[in-house]
């Protein structure tokens, strides 16, 4: 009896280590797909600050804690179960999706600098409404509106991250692809949010230190204040470099795994001859994978944006053209009315002499 017990609990023991093991497997291959998807994460976390913009400070937590619920739905809900299906069923889909997803990120990040150098205009905020247009602010519809917007937005953006992150784990048995994808949906949402959320607060921070008695939290407060815009440009600046960084990488590893190995082989020749650089070659070799994605990705995302300029111009131009001919139409009309009038004119000259007679020989 003391035997089986014994046994027993030598089998739970090896089950535990097994179980602990497991996890430890998970966690690792989750943060190794986290950190695929970080320049999708540093965008994600640059752009949903500015969907609080302009709202009342006590309903700004509430409202991202709304988009975070949203955000997580995403994933989970929608994004999860269409990349598992992909990945078993359909697993050669995968890397052109993948290019896709890495070709928005590099039109996003190739848009902003055009927009920067001053070759487009910005988009109004999605918190900013038109005078006169839309729910006022600080109503439930408005944040209704506000929130609906993020998550749509922030659909793209989770899409693209759930994919880097199956990317990453795509040989995992689909079990484990399951679980791994779950702990990386909450750990980067979780993350993106509360990061957000102390942005966002950082102001109120400021504000409330820089109303203490003492002169050092006063300082120290008012700095907060001063800072928090360039710290947002910063983040802005580093967003825009990560998506172009992680787009350019999975334009250059997508061709190379479709069979045009050419551009990724010159990559890592290329990485090859820094690596070797006593003390810094590791650096090295990362800093010119990241710059040459980079390059990769703005070349490809300027392309892009070339189009997607040129098609709205262009059908601009036809739609002027149209409305131009059918201006033309009713001159034209308008000058066959007059030629008729002028036409008409000397008709009721004669007219109106064979009248008078009669009227004479009445009277």
């Amino acid at each position: 009896m003391s035997g089986g017990l014994a046994a027993l609990l030598d089998d739970i023991a090896a089950l535990a280590k097994l179980a602990a093991a497991s996890i430890d497997d998970v966690g690792l291959a989750a943060g190794k797909a986290s950190t695929k998807a970080l320049g999708v994460v540093v965008d994600d976390t640059a752009v949903t600050p500015r969907y609080v913009e302009g709202l009342l400070a006590k309903r700004e937590l509430p409202i991202i804690k709304k988009i975070a619920i949203g955000s997580l739905r995403n994933k989970i809900l929608f994004i999860l179960p269409v990349a598992l299906l992909l990945s078993q069923f359909a697993p050669w889909a995968m890397t052109p999706l993948l290019m896709v997803g890495g070709a928005y990120l590099c039109f996003e990040g190739a848009e902003k600098v055009f927009e920067a150098l001053g070759g487009g205009h910005h988009q109004a905020r999605p918190a900013e409404s038109a005078e006169g247009s839309g729910p006022a602010v600080g109503t439930p519809e408005h944040e209704a509106k506000v929130v609906s917007g993020a998550v749509r937005t922030d659909f793209i953006l989770s899409a693209e991250i759930m994919a880097i992150s199956l990317a990453e784990v795509a040989s995992e048995p689909f079990l484990s692809r399951t679980v791994i994808l779950i702990v990386v949906a909450i750990a980067i949402t979780i993350l993106v949010y509360g990061v957000v959320a102390l942005i966002v607060k950082m102001d109120d921070v400021g504000l409330h230190l820089a109303g203490r008695k003492s002169p050092r939290a006063q300082r120290f407060g008012r700095g907060l204040v001063k800072a928090m815009p360039h710290v947002m440009r910063v983040l802005s600046t580093v967003g825009i470099a990560a998506m172009l960084w992680v787009g350019g990488h999975i334009i250059l590893s997508g061709v190379n795994t479709l069979g045009w190995h050419a551009p990724y082989e010159l990559l890592h020749h290329a990485e090859e001859a820094v690596h070797h650089v006593p003390g810094i070659g590791g650096m090295l070799a990362w800093l010119v994978d990241t710059v040459a994605s980079a390059i990769v990705g703005l070349i490809v995302g300027f392309v892009i944006v070339g189009v997607m300029h040129l098609i709205p111009k262009r059908k601009l131009d036809q739609a002027k053209s149209h409305t131009e001919d059918a201006g033309d139409v009713p001159s034209r009309d308008h000058d066959h009315e007059s030629a008729e009038t002028a036409a008409a004119g000397p008709v009721d000259e004669l007219k109106h002499p064979s009248e008078e007679p009669e009227k004479t020989q009445e009277t």
